[in-house]
């Protein structure tokens, strides 16, 4: 029987890059869903809950492109390694 063609260096759903695509669109959701926080309480150092909220997920999202952008680059190291290429 023939074997099944192989396939080239075409995307590839990997654990580590569904793992990137939640801290990427993490962010978006929950700046998008606004219902969540348009409130004024719970009152943290005197700013109404829908400013420190916002500002929170600032910090939160740099966290979060850090973590993605690692994890991105320790795929392509093993990528490149698995095709037989030197890792950087």
């Amino acid at each position: 029987m023939s074997q099944a063609p192989e396939t080239g260096g075409g995307p590839v759903v990997t654990p580590a890059r569904v793992v990137i695509a939640l801290c990427l669109v993490a962010p978006f959701v929950a700046m998008l869903w606004v219902g969540s926080y348009a409130k004024t309480d719970p009152v943290f150092i005197g700013i109404p809950f829908f400013y420190w909220y916002q500002m929170l997920w600032v910090l939160i999202s740099t966290a979060l492109t850090m973590v993605a952008y690692k994890l991105w680059q320790r795929d392509q190291r093993a990528r490149s390694a698995a095709k037989g290429g030197a890792a950087r």
